[in-house]
């Protein structure tokens, strides 16, 4: 009687498979390039919409920007223990990949509550950030500058202290201007600028 239920237990399952497999369709687990994107959940959320403040969101990331960002990161000119390492294994899987994986992903709003005065005091002083990354944050992927709008403020206030210390990217010649002006701002202002630019959409 036992070895009878085992068989009819085993027949209901092969069953079911086939009837999943049958109705099965495209998830979000099935987009090219998620295979190879999958490591990186792990830190930047599932579809790369991280819920922490420190942690930047990569879905809907321009490719160009991903593509140097892993780039950078491989090869030490952004120094990032740890992310060199998966650096070096999306140049090996496929950074053309991974990055249209991002790419594609609708980008969720960071989750990170902000402090409506701070992103006042970040407005007033953002004119100087206008005149590369324009009124809205967007950039402008011609000249090489960055979406920086919707990013977690830690992750914004992380960079630019890294800026204005030139940890980030030592030396690089075509930061000179970013990095001289913002040793000229003080770290709260810092701050209010990273609020400001994590409430743009």
């Amino acid at each position: 009687m036992r070895d009878t239920c085992r068989w009819f237990v085993a027949i209901l399952d092969l069953a079911g498979a086939s009837a999943l497999a049958a109705t099965a369709q495209a998830g979000p687990l099935d987009p090219p390039g998620y295979q190879k994107a999958f490591s990186c959940s792990a830190c930047h959320g599932f579809a790369g919409n991280s819920k922490t403040d420190t942690t930047p969101i990569l879905a809907g990331m321009a490719p160009w920007y991903f593509k140097k960002a892993i780039a950078d990161y491989a090869s030490g000119k952004r120094p990032a223990a740890e992310m060199e390492p998966f650096a070096k294994m999306i140049d090996v899987l496929g950074a053309d990949d991974v990055a249209n994986y991002f790419a594609a992903q609708p980008r969720q709003a960071s989750a990170i509550r902000l402090d409506p005065a701070a992103v006042e005091r970040g407005r007033a002083a953002s004119t100087p950030c206008v005149v590369c990354h324009g009124q809205n944050g967007k950039g402008d992927a011609s000249k090489g500058i960055p979406d920086i709008s919707g990013q977690p403020p830690g992750y914004l206030q992380a960079q630019m202290l890294k800026f204005k210390a030139d940890t980030r990217s030592p030396g690089d010649p075509a930061l000179k201007a970013l990095k001289t002006l913002m040793a000229t701002i003080p770290d709260p202002t810092l701050a209010d600028l990273a609020a400001y630019y994590s409430s743009l959409r």
